[in-house]
């Protein structure tokens, strides 16, 4: 029970946000009651033809009738509105969700994973959207019975009391084992967690598994076997355990119906039509009761998936993590961009180790051509992602024209940046960029990155990225040419370039770049074009060790 509110606050919490919903829910309840209202009418109206008794003036087939037409009218009223309601909710989760990754801090996201965040999208979503479609068959069970024990209160308040009592204590006991599959459904949702962890090691290193059998096997039979074992083991364990409750729950009522009909009448005598009455309601009551038995599992699932979005730090409800309001072009003309004492480090959970930058001092002026160098580990590209505000530093700050970097204008700080990052992704629309001139500027980029013949754009589509490598970064480029921002900062962006098309990215790309005014820094090993830069920043061991300026011709 305690998991069925928790549920519904969240659904409650979630369905805020959808227009007239309180409305709705209203609605619901009434045609609810109502359906609920008529069914139990049925059975007042049945017990008294079986047991014999008057109807009390009214004519009994015509009201028989009109319960039978208003029974599906009101059910089918509530679940219309249900399903209505349940479906716009559902369509919230799923943009909140979509929301709140992409206004999560990415430090945030990469400490997560990837691998948590599928297991998030496949399992815990799925597993809301499941609970979340049986609420209306839910909400009208419930309904039924209310109704029907208020008609057993009507027949005889006593026998009303001594069966909730009755009922309370079987509740109870049905509430520990629930309590234990609740708990092996947490348990399972960890294991799930490790083997998509597994999975996508499979996925990605599909090709060097293939070239080592001694691995591959290890990894079948070390990782995958055992963690595939036990997170069926948890499972099954956990729904061994709901059928028993479910079973147990379901035999009550036959208990209740034994000792109404065979032990209450030796020590209170009942009428006849007292006992039929509750003997055909309890009988009744046995469907909805068992829907929503059967229904906990799901329930129990869903709140698992709850708690470990929570955990995540991706919570569905309230505001996102980070406000949007970089949705409009950034202003063409700046100055200088600042990092002040600018600190910053980070825990890595494979290794244990902690990593960390600064202090840094670094100034860039609008049109210059900065390299970041340094050996692996020393800090560049977490120093770019403090330069780009994905990590907002723990020390210090940024300032662009001497203006501070705050929550409230990061996003829009962003907007001043197109990014090859040495991880790119590669979308294949290009979304964002919708102007006349699209095409037509983007087929002169795909002539200079010399991936004409390959690619073509139709639509705002790229025609294909089935590429190698090196090309795919060229796309990436094609996609922050046709951003046309201020600054351009390149991770790496020539490490998969052939020999001839990397001396045109430093000969030709970052020079015409610079001519058109932009401010370009690049992070790179090439020490054969360094001459080319403005500016050589060298980092080590998370700290500048100089800040070299190109000798004027």
């Amino acid at each position: 029970m305690v998991q069925l509110v928790r549920f519904f606050r969240f659904m409650l919490a979630i369905s805020r946000e959808v227009p007239n919903s309180r409305l709705m829910l209203g609605l619901v309840v009434v045609a609810g009651f109502i359906s609920g209202i008529a069914t139990t009418g049925l059975i007042a109206l049945v017990n008294r033809a079986l047991s014999g008794q008057g109807f009390y003036g009214i004519n009994p087939t015509a009201t028989f009738g009109v319960l039978c037409l208003g029974l599906p009218l009101f059910r089918f009223t509530s679940q219309a509105l249900l399903v209505n309601l349940t479906q716009r909710t559902l369509y919230q989760m799923r943009l909140n969700w979509c929301r709140r990754i992409l206004t999560t801090p990415v430090r945030q996201l990469e400490q997560i994973g990837p691998h948590r965040l599928l297991a998030s999208l496949t399992n815990d979503l799925g597993a809301i959207t499941e609970a979340l479609l049986i609420v209306p068959v839910l909400i009208m069970h419930a309904a039924v019975l209310a109704t029907c024990l208020a008609y057993l209160g009507w027949l005889s308040l006593k026998l009303l009391a001594l069966l909730l009592v009755f009922l309370i204590v079987g509740l109870a006991s049905y509430r520990w084992p629930v309590a234990r599959a609740y708990f092996y459904g947490r348990r399972s949702r960890a294991e799930w967690d490790v083997l998509m962890r597994q999975i996508q090691a499979v996925t990605f290193g599909a090709k060097e598994l293939k070239m080592h059998g001694p691995r591959r096997q290890a990894m079948m039979e070390r990782q995958i076997e055992p963690t595939a074992r036990s997170l069926k083991h948890w499972i099954t364990v956990g729904t061994y355990i709901f059928a028993a409750a479910s079973s147990w729950g379901q035999i009550l009522f036959f208990v209740a119906i034994g000792l109404l009909l065979f032990v209450v009448p030796q020590y209170q005598p009942v009428p006849m039509s007292v006992l039929l009455g509750y003997s055909v309601t309890l009988i009744l009551m046995m469907a909805p009761l068992e829907t929503l038995l059967s229904s906990i599992p799901r329930v129990t699932n869903a709140v698992v998936a709850m708690q470990k979005i929570d955990e995540l730090g991706l919570s569905l409800e309230g505001t996102p993590a980070e406000p949007e309001t970089g949705l409009g072009a950034p202003p063409p003309v700046w100055r200088r961009l600042e990092a002040k004492g600018v600190v910053h480090s980070y825990r890595s959970e494979a290794s244990g180790e902690t990593f960390a930058l600064g202090p840094i001092d670094l100034t860039i002026e609008a049109g210059e051509l900065v390299f970041l160098i340094g050996g692996n580990g020393s800090g560049k590209t977490t120093l770019a992602k403090i330069l780009l505000s994905l990590y907002p530093p723990e020390g210090g700050e940024l300032r662009l024209d001497g203006v501070p970097i705050t929550d409230a204008n990061r996003d829009a700080y962003r907007q001043h940046f197109a990014v090859v990052f040495s991880d790119f992704y590669l979308f294949e629309t290009l979304l964002g960029l919708e102007k006349p001139e699209l095409e037509a500027d983007a087929q002169r980029y795909l002539r200079e990155l010399q991936l004409d013949r390959k690619v073509k754009i139709a639509g705002g589509e790229l025609s294909t990225i089935d590429l190698s490598q090196g090309q795919r970064k060229r796309l990436a480029l094609l996609t922050a040419y046709l951003e046309d921002r201020p600054i351009y900062l390149f991770d790496e962006w020539a490490a998969d370039q052939d020999p001839m098309f990397k001396k045109v990215f430093y000969h030709e790309i970052l020079p015409s770049l610079q001519a058109r005014g932009k401010t370009v820094v690049v992070i790179s090993h090439d020490d054969h074009y360094y001459e080319i830069a403005d500016r050589i920043v060298k980092l080590d061991y998370g700290r500048i060790e100089y800040d070299r300026r190109r000798a004027a011709a």
